[in-house]
C-alpha cells in the first residue's frame, strides 16, 4: 500500500505543476520536507493518553492523508491531498492545520506561512494564480498589518492592510511610474474614494510624477492637472479573491463526537474535531449532554435573516407623518448651502439655530406641492449636521435616495423602552428614531463635544447621527414629532444571527426566551449572553482603546445608561440568511465565540468557559448615548436601591456606569490567546 499511496501523490504532484505558469515556476517540491509541529510544554494530557502515530490513509471519496496522527485526528506533521485537488502540507494540532505550512489550491495558487485554527493568521507569502503576490501579515484569512503586494497587472503596494484592503500609511505605485505616497482609507486614498481629491483642502500624502527622479521636497503641480492628467488611467488595482479557505475544506474520516464522553474536558477545552466540531441547527433546537459539566444545553438554532418591521403604505396610521418626513429631508439636503469646513464656529452649535420651515398642501416659493397635510418643519443646528454627514463620507444625493426615494420607510414592530419609535430605510442604511424633547436638548447640549469626538476618532463606536428634526402638525392638537436620523448598524454584508444589548447590568437582563423561539431580529440581553468573544491580538487592543476613549467621552457629558449593541454573523456554520448590503461596515471584526455556561443561576454575569468555539464575525457599536443623570435617573436610583442591589440596576452615577460597563466589556471580550 505504501507504494501505490506514493506513487498517487507523485501523480498528482505532478499535475498541480502542470496546473500554470504560476505553478511551474515553483521550484520546490509541494511535498518538501517541513519541521514537525511543536507541542506546548503544558499540553501533556493528548501525550500522555494517547500515542502519536504515523499513518497512511486513502477515503473512500479519495482523500489521501499522510502524517502523524493522534486518536482521530491529524495531529503533528502531515499531509493532506483533497480529491478535488486541494494540498495541505504542513503542522497539524488536534485535527486543525495550525503552525507552520503551505496550502495549495487546484488552479496553482498556494500560500506558505502560519496557520490557526484553519484559517490564514500569521506572516505569510500568498502566490495567485495570476501571478500575483502578497507578502505579509494575516488575521483570519485576511490580509491585516504590514505587507507587500505586487498586483497581477504590474502595480505595486507597500504599507498597511487592515481586513483585506490598504489602509493607512502606505505607497502605491502604477506600472506607469506614477505613485502616490501618503494615507489609506478601506482600500482607498484617504478622502472622497477618487485616485485623487479635487479638492485640495482633503488631499494627504505626496504625489510623485514618472520621472520626477526624487521623493524628498515640495514639487510645484496643480491638483486639478494631476486628477484630470497625470492620474486619468491609474486606477486601484483589486486582489484575487480567494474563493476557498482550508477552513472550508472538510476532513473525511476523522470521527466527530464519538470520544467525547473518554476525551471529556480536553475535547472541551480544545479546538474543535475537523469538518467543524461546532453544531448549530436550522430549525428546532435539540439537547446535547456536556460530559464535562453533566449538563444539557440546546444547540445554537439559526434562522434564515429577514428585514424588520411593517412597510408604511398608504392607510397606515403614520403614512402622513412618513411624506412629512420625507419633504422635510428632501428639503433639507437639496437646498443650496455655502461649502462648509470641518472647523466650525461656536454659533452654529448654538441651540438657537433653528431653521423653520412652513409646507402647506398647494405648495410656496420654497416647497413642492404635496397630498398630506400641512405641516411645519425644523431643522435643528443645519451646519453642524450637514458638516458631519460630510465628515462621515454619506454622498447627499445617496442620503436623499435612501430616505426620500420611491421604497417607503418599515417601522418596527413595536415602541423601544423609552416609548420612542423606530423606522428603517428600505436599503436598511439609516435608522429614524422619535425622540423626547428632553433627549433633544441632551444631544443639542452635548453636540459640539460630539462634533469634536468623532473628527478626533474616526473608529469611534458611538452612534453616527446625520440629522435632528421636528416636525409640527397643524390643526388643534399641534402635535410635535421631534426625531433623530441615525447609522443602522446592522446595515452589514453579512447576515447577523444573533444580536446582543450588553449593558453591564443584571436587573431585568433577561430575556426568557428559549433558544428555538430566539430569531436573527431578536435583542437579547446580558444575561442571555452565552459566549465570551476573543480578538485577535491588535484588533482586540484596538477596540479596548476605543472602548475607553468613547466611555471617557460619555462619562464627561454626564450620559449613562448605554449599550454596546453587538451582532452575531456565525461563520461556516449556516448559510440561510442572504447579505443586507453590498457595502461593509467598517466595524465588522472577525473573532473566535466561545460558549460559556452559568453555574450559579441568573445573578452570574459571565458564564464560565466551555472550550467549545465558533468562527464569528462580529459588528458592534455604542448606542443610546443620550439619556443623560437628571433629577429623574437620581430618583430611580434610590427607590430601586432599596428593592434590589445597587450594582444590578441601570440607573447609576456616570462614573460608575462607565466603570461597570468598561470592566464588563473587557470579560466578555478578550484577547485570543
Amino acid at each position: 500500500m505504501n507504494n501505490g499511496l506514493n506513487g498517487i501523490v507523485k501523480a498528482w504532484e505532478a499535475k498541480l505543476k502542470k496546473s500554470g505558469a504560476a505553478a511551474k515556476r515553483r521550484a520546490n517540491s509541494i511535498f518538501t520536507a517541513m519541521s514537525v509541529a511543536h507541542v506546548d510544554d503544558d499540553d501533556d494530557e493528548i501525550h500522555n493518553s494517547t500515542e502519536i502515530s504515523h499513518v497512511e490513509k486513502v477515503f473512500p471519496n479519495g482523500d489521501i492523508y499522510m502524517g502523524q496522527w493522534a486518536e482521530n485526528y491529524p495531529h503533528g506533521h502531515g499531509k493532506y491531498l483533497w480529491a478535488d485537488g486541494y494540498l495541505y502540507v504542513g503542522d497539524w494540532y488536534r485535527g486543525k492545520i495550525t503552525g507552520q505550512g503551505k496550502f495549495t489550491w487546484p488552479n496553482g495558487a498556494t500560500y506558505d506561512g502560519q496557520f490557526k485554527n484553519g484559517s490564514l493568521d500569521g506572516e505569510g507569502v500568498y502566490i495567485g494564480s495570476s501571478d500575483e503576490t502578497y507578502r505579509g501579515a494575516w488575521v483570519c484569512n485576511m490580509k491585516h498589518g504590514k505587507g507587500v503586494q505586487h498586483y497581477a497587472n504590474g502595480d505595486y503596494y507597500e504599507g498597511y492592510f487592515r481586513r483585506g484592503q490598504p489602509d493607512g500609511k502606505g505607497r502605491y505605485k502604477w506600472k506607469n511610474e506614477n505613485q502616490y505616497i501618503g494615507h489609506w482609507r478601506r482600500g482607498r486614498i484617504n478622502g472622497n474614494g477618487r485616485v485623487w481629491c479635487k479638492d485640495q483642502r482633503e488631499q494627504s500624502g505626496t504625489y510623485y510624477p514618472s520621472g520626477s527622479g526624487s521623493q524628498s521636497g515640495n514639487l510645484d503641480w496643480d491638483p486639478q492637472e494631476v486628477y484630470l492628467v497625470s492620474l486619468s488611467d491609474c486606477r486601484i488595482s483589486s486582489s484575487e479573491e480567494i474563493l476557498v479557505f482550508p477552513l472550508r475544506k472538510p476532513l473525511i474520516g476523522v470521527v466527530k463526537g464519538t470520544t467525547r464522553g473518554r476525551m471529556g474536558k480536553r475535547m472541551m477545552r480544545g479546538a474543535e474535531c475537523l469538518e467543524t466540531g461546532r453544531e448549530v441547527d436550522e430549525g428546532l433546537g435539540t439537547k446535547e449532554v456536556d460530559v464535562a459539566r453533566g449538563k444539557a444545553r440546546p444547540h445554537i438554532v439559526i434562522k434564515p435573516s429577514r428585514k424588520q418591521g411593517l412597510t408604511i403604505s398608504k392607510g397606515h396610521k403614520n403614512y402622513d407623518l412618513m411624506l412629512n418626513l420625507q419633504l422635510g429631508i428632501r428639503h433639507s439636503v437639496g437646498r443650496p448651502a455655502p461649502a462648509t469646513s470641518l472647523d466650525l464656529k461656536a454659533s452654529a452649535f448654538d441651540p438657537r439655530d433653528k431653521k423653520w420651515t412652513r409646507f402647506p398642501p398647494e405648495g410656496s416659493k420654497h416647497t413642492p406641492p404635496h397630498q398630506s397635510c400641512e405641516f411645519r418643519w425644523k431643522d435643528y443646528c443645519p451646519s453642524v449636521f450637514r458638516t458631519l454627514r460630510k465628515l462621515f463620507k454619506v454622498d447627499p444625493a445617496d442620503y436623499m435616495i435612501s430616505i426620500c426615494g420611491n421604497d417607503a420607510l418599515r417601522e418596527l414592530s413595536s415602541p423601544g423602552k423609552s416609548g420612542s419609535f423606530f423606522y428603517l430605510t428600505n436599503d436598511d442604511r439609516y435608522m429614524i428614531k422619535t425622540m423626547k424633547k428632553s433627549e433633544v436638548k441632551v444631544l443639542i447640549r452635548m453636540l459640539s463635544a460630539y462634533y469634536n469626538h468623532v473628527r478626533a476618532f474616526e473608529n469611534t463606536l458611538v452612534t453616527k447621527f446625520f440629522g435632528l428634526h421636528c416636525v409640527k402638525l397643524t390643526g388643534p392638537a399641534q402635535k410635535k414629532v421631534r426625531f433623530v436620523i441615525m447609522g443602522n448598524l446592522f446595515c452589514t454584508e453579512v447576515a447577523i444571527h444573533r444580536r446582543f444589548d450588553l449593558k453591564g447590568s443584571s436587573h431585568g437582563r433577561l430575556t426568557h426566551k428559549p433558544e428555538s423561539e430566539i430569531e436573527s431580529t431578536t435583542t437579547l440581553k446580558d444575561l442571555d449572553l452565552n459566549f465570551i468573544f476573543r480578538l485577535h491580538k491588535s484588533l482586540f487592543q484596538e477596540f479596548c482603546s476605543q472602548v475607553d476613549k468613547d466611555c471617557d467621552f460619555l462619562e464627561q457629558e454626564r450620559i449613562m445608561d448605554y449599550s454596546l449593541l453587538v451582532g452575531v454573523h456565525f461563520r461556516d456554520m449556516s448559510h440561510s440568511g442572504g447579505p443586507l448590503s453590498s457595502e461593509p461596515n467598517v466595524r465588522d471584526v472577525p473573532a473566535r465565540a466561545e460558549l460559556t455556561v452559568r453555574n450559579n443561576g441568573e445573578a452570574q454575569l459571565v458564564g464560565e468557559p466551555t472550550g467549545e468555539y465558533y468562527d464569528v464575525t462580529l459588528v458592534f457599536g455604542i448606542i443610546d448615548i443620550l439619556q443623560d443623570y437628571d433629577i429623574s435617573k437620581k430618583l430611580e436610583h434610590a427607590y430601586k436601591s432599596f428593592q434590589y442591589d445597587p450594582s444590578s440596576i441601570s440607573a447609576v452615577d456616570p462614573r460608575q456606569y462607565s466603570k461597570r460597563f468598561r470592566d464588563f466589556i473587557f470579560r466578555v471580550f478578550t484577547e485570543d490567546i
